[in-house]
């Protein structure tokens, strides 16, 4: 009998008797496999040799299927597929490996977090430009419709006549306003003839020995004119700023917040009109979103009409009361000063200035001293 070769105990590996490998070494055997690998190395990459005594050079054990007998063909490296529970152990360590279908380890990436979405400017502009021309063409297609007869509009009686009524008392007011602007400059060139006048009967006075009392009465009356005539300018200026302002301001002011009011009226008018319309129409799963949405918006504008039209009513009753007080000073002012001037009442005239507290300027009084120069 021959006699038995030596078995190297690094080359025996227990196999059943069907050729897989015995249940028992398979936890052993892959926990050795795993710490043999380098880190980064694929399962696919790895074959097992073994110092085997069958043959005269040592041979390779493949874990894959071998090529029939009689094939030329060198024999494949074989893929080791650990078994489930080996993966398992694997994905649990430290190294961080997934072994794709392809075989070869990937390192793993760390968690994704999905930022929320930045909005673009461009896109948000875009949108407010899409709402302003959608709600122009509306405006737009109401107000056409409104003046060819069509389109029906929302309309305050009450309210559209003391609008009505404000904007002919602002008109007759800057009348008013243009023609005291006018007798005040006129009465300026007056005065100003006057007092020139003045100073030249004055000087004749002096150098006419002959005529100096009748010089001298018309120099003192035309200077007394001329005094008179700056004390009704003062007034006449101040009753023209007053007026002014009144007009340029507290009415135009009441006048602005009615053309907001106009246009919400318009705005209000166009989305109604809009929501009629799609009640009219069917009512399907396509246009019930769009009468809702249409609701909201017509909702929204309602009470922006509804406020513009309160502030409206709350402004022209306090114009109304702010503009009789002022009104009421102000045409009394100007009758006592037209009245004592032309009168020839100098006394009545400086009184009325002293009522309103209307203080003149002297001449050359805009103009600081020389101490206040230096």
């Amino acid at each position: 009998m021959a006699q038995e070769s030596p078995k190297n105990s690094a080359a025996e590996i227990p196999v059943t008797s069907n050729g897989q490998l015995e249940d028992s070494h398979e936890h052993s055997f892959n926990r050795d496999l795993k710490c043999s690998l380098p880190v980064g190395l694929g399962l696919s990459e790895t074959k097992i040799a073994s110092h085997g005594f069958d043959g005269a050079k040592e041979g390779v054990v493949e874990a894959g299927q071998f090529p029939n007998k009689g094939s030329s063909a060198s024999p494949k490296s074989s893929v080791i597929s650990p078994s489930s529970a080996a993966a398992s152990r694997l994905a649990g360590q430290g190294c961080d490996l997934i072994i794709p279908t392809g075989g070869r380890a990937q390192q793993k990436s760390g968690p994704v977090v999905l930022a929320d979405e930045v909005k673009n400017p461009a896109m948000e502009k875009l949108e407010l430009v899409r709402k302003w021309s959608l709600n122009t063409y509306k405006c737009t297609r109401q107000i056409i419709s409104e003046k060819l007869g069509r389109g029906s509009r929302t309309v305050d009686l009450e309210l559209e006549a003391q609008i009505d009524i404000l904007r002919d008392n602002k008109k007759k007011y800057e009348n008013i306003l243009r023609l005291a602007q006018t007798l005040s400059t006129q009465l300026f060139q007056m005065v100003h003839t006057q007092r020139q006048l003045g100073d030249a009967f004055a000087d004749l006075s002096l150098k006419s020995l002959e005529l100096h009392e009748e010089f001298g009465y018309n120099a003192d009356t035309q200077k007394l004119l001329a005094k008179n005539g700056e004390t009704l300018l003062g007034a006449i200026n101040f009753f023209i700023a007053s007026v002014n302002t009144l007009v340029n301001k507290t009415i135009e002011d009441t006048l602005l917040t009615v053309k907001q009011y106009e246009s919400a009226r318009i705005e209000y008018d166009a989305y109604r009109t809009d929501l009629e319309e799609l009640n009219l129409g069917p009512r399907d799963a396509n246009t019930l979103p769009k009468i809702e949405q249409s609701q909201q918006l017509f909702q929204v504008h309602k009470e922006k009409y509804d406020k513009m039209r309160n502030d409206v009513s709350i402004k022209l009753k306090f114009l109304e009361e702010n503009k009789v007080k002022v009104l009421h000073n102000q045409l009394v002012l100007f009758h006592n000063a037209i009245a004592a001037y032309f009168a020839g009442n100098q006394k009545q005239l400086e009184q009325t200035l002293k009522q309103f507290h209307i203080k003149l300027k002297t001449p050359g009084a805009d103009a600081p001293s020389w101490l206040e120069e230096q």
